[in-house]
């Protein structure tokens, strides 16, 4: 049974006064702009109003209670791998559960992790730290200043990128009195020295960005005010934003540096080391991945002096300033692989990353002046990440998991060559039913386009499986074989299908994947996912009439040109914390420091293609449009939770059935806590079942 008769049926208005029309809105008119106030009490009222109506259709399903108490057993199981970071000879994890809903910051010694069995110590409960301020703080994050026991604790309202920056100290367990602290801002906060912060913050008017980030980074020195911080590296305002940080050595040397972000994939580096800033000797487009031995580690996303795109590089730290640096190529991927993620030991350099989206790790080391390349053995066809190093430590860890198999973790012994297992997850669902696997789709212009498929292994091709398709599609970001419970205990065990989409616009294939789709190119991306549709229908695994698709932030902005573009093809869209309104999206929150990704709608060709593409803006009235559930956060400040308010809100004046959900805390993820994050989930499946089973 669809939802469109229920919903239009419940559905109750506080709607601008306009005329309503059954075409596209016009491009230069917006009649939706009181619904980006983010506060705002008219447009709060609204949002009150479209949850209580759609949370009428999904909470009151028979099925949306069982969903839930799973989703929560799911979000609270004790059977989660205490992932984190190495520090100073301990394993720090950050740890939620039923008892702590907010989350408690731990440790143990490195040696009883490697162990297996590890003897924690909470050093920061930040439950206990909300109740007694009476605060909605959700833990960002705790920097730990080395052979020392102070720390920097960084906590957000409700879940906002903002934070405050609060001194802790690990030894007293409590924030230290006239301590370092630094107000709510996007900020960039690390340690100097005990006695010296380098910031990079508000520092009012005219010090931030356009994209709402600091382009002015100082340096602080103890028991002096905030605002008597010393100018370090000033950028611009049309930057993306200017930040301060620092390598550390494998013997221990630390480097300041600060990173100005000209745009999101263009940055210049600068040693901070010296009497003034040192430019670092690299192209716009690359990464610094650390220190290694004295030499500098980094990839780069576009070809340099005769060095591939995509390659891991090394040169010596001294030569940071040379204009004709000796550099090494460590690793060059081809077509089929990728640079997923790089860390670094005292001993090796660690090398993430996939060939045609399966997981492998290189170790690379220099002994007697000679660079040397193996592969360290792990399970196939499934997912490698780092769970934890430290340049100063021999230890280290990673995680394999694929779709099936539940994360097995593993210490990287003898100086990181072995790997051996030391915990792996119990089943969360029972997965014998069901296989993985691979298949590719031929996109316009003749790009293979790989995807994965998981099914029940006795599922009839015949076109009537309830099936839901997920992709991102930007920033480089790599959609990866990965074991998530709540796909395998709400969805596959209920009789559906879920495929992960490898389109273009992420990083599978390496920066050449992610480029084929920047500015007026990205409707490759959506021809990409539209080939994926297709070849789903043609090999008869599921029908327009029982296939859903699903995307959040970047891959909101895919779910609403795929509406607008092919509603035929799809029965149900999970439109999460999205990108909507295209022609003003530069102008909200942080969205100006993406025009690198999708283009700008002030320069003229880059804005008719905009116009061609903008969910927003091409709404319009017809039959085969389906209902989708469309969900964001108040308190997101990355993501504007105008986008979505204002393309339901479009929706609702065209007659056209939307669910929508708007967590009042949840920040960019929707979910302030886990259990916040279980309750989404639910109405989600619940959603997805209604409109793809029912």
């Amino acid at each position: 049974m669809r939802l469109a008769a229920a919903v239009a049926g419940l559905a109750t208005l506080f709607l601008a006064s306009c005329s309503t029309t059954q075409g596209s809105l016009n491009m230069t008119e917006d009649p939706y702009l009181w619904l980006e106030e983010v506060e705002g009490e008219r447009a709060l009222t609204w949002v009150r109003e479209q949850n209580a109506r759609s949370l009428a259709v999904l909470e009151g399903d028979s099925r949306f209670a069982q969903l839930h108490a799973d989703a929560l057993a799911l979000a609270n199981s004790q059977d989660r791998l205490p992932l984190g970071g190495i520090h100073t000879g301990y394993y720090y994890n950050f740890w939620q559960d039923a008892e702590h809903v907010r989350g408690i910051y731990r440790r143990t010694r490195v040696a009883d992790f490697a162990s297996g069995s590890p003897r924690w110590e909470t050093v920061f409960d930040v439950d206990a730290v909300a109740t007694a301020e009476n605060a909605n703080w959700v833990f960002q994050g705790m920097d730990c200043l080395e052979g020392t026991t102070r720390c920097l604790v960084a906590l957000s309202d409700g879940g906002k990128d903002a934070s405050t920056y609060r001194e802790y100290d690990l030894a007293t367990r409590g924030f230290v009195a006239n301590g370092f602290v630094t107000p709510e801002a996007k900020s960039g906060v690390t340690w100097l020295d005990i006695n010296t912060l380098i910031v990079a913050t508000d520092w009012g008017a005219g010090t931030m960005t356009e994209s709402g980030y600091p382009f002015v980074v100082k340096r602080w020195t103890r028991d002096t005010p905030l605002s008597s911080a010393t100018e370090v590296l000033r950028g611009e305002a049309s930057d993306v934003g200017v930040f301060g940080g620092v390598l550390q050595d494998t013997d221990g040397r630390r480097i300041p540096i600060a990173v100005r972000a000209t745009t999101f994939f263009e940055s210049t580096n600068f040693r901070l080391d010296g009497a003034s800033p040192q430019r670092i000797n690299l192209p716009q487009k690359s990464s610094i991945v650390g220190l290694y031995q004295g030499y500098l580690i980094a990839t780069l996303q576009e070809e340099w002096r005769g060095h591939p795109q995509g390659a891991l590089i090394a040169y010596p730290l001294s030569e940071t300033g040379s204009d004709n640096p000796n550099v090494t190529v460590l690793f060059a991927p081809n077509q089929r692989q990728s640079v997923e993620g790089v860390s670094i030991t005292r001993d090796a350099i660690l090398v993430a990353g996939y060939e045609n989206v399966r997981g492998r790790l290189l170790r690379i080391s220099r002994t007697a002046g000679a660079w040397t390349t193996t592969t360290i053995a792990l399970p196939e066809n499934g997912s490698v990440t780092m769970a934890g190093s430290s340049p100063t430590e021999s230890e280290a860890f990673a995680v394999f998991e694929d779709f099936l198999t539940p994360d097995t973790l593993y210490a990287l012994d003898s100086n990181a060559t072995l790997a051996r297992p030391i915990r792996s997850l119990p089943a969360q669902f029972d997965a014998s039913p069901y296989v993985s696997e691979q298949y590719e789709a031929v996109s316009s212009d003749g790009t293979r386009i790989p995807y994965f498929v998981l099914r029940r292994r006795d599922m009839p091709f015949n076109g009537e499986n309830a099936t839901l398709l997920y992709a991102y599609g930007g920033f480089q970001s790599s959609m990866t074989p990965g074991y998530s419970p709540n796909v395998g205990k709400l969805w596959l065990d209920r009789g559906g299908v879920y495929v992960l989409a490898n389109i273009r616009g992420g990083g599978e294939f390496g920066p050449a994947w992610h480029q084929a789709g920047l500015r007026t190119q990205r409707q490759i991306i959506f021809d990409d996912f539209y080939a994926v549709e297709r070849d789903l229908v043609e090999r008869r695994i599921t029908s327009p009439d029982h296939l859903g698709i699903m995307g959040g932030s970047n891959g909101g902005l895919l779910m609403g040109v795929m509406l607008n573009q092919h509603p035929e093809m799809i029965n149900a869209a999970v439109v999460q914390v999205p990108l909507l309104d295209m022609l003003r999206y530069d102008q909200l929150l942080a969205g100006a420091s993406w025009v690198d990704e999708y283009g700008s709608p002030s320069n003229p060709e880059e804005r008719a293609f905009l116009e061609t593409i903008t969910p927003y803006q091409n709404l319009r009235a017809r039959d085969d449009f389906p209902t989708p559930f469309v969900v964001t956060s108040t308190k997101d400040d990355r993501v504007h939770p105008g986008h979505a308010r204002k393309y339901v809100a479009r929706m609702i004046e065209l007659g056209m059935p939307v669910l929508y959900f708007e967590n009042i805390d949840g920040g960019h993820s929707a979910a302030a806590n886990l259990n916040e994050a279980a309750r989404r989930r639910a109405l989600e499946y619940t959603y997805l079942m209604q409109q793809l089973m029912d």
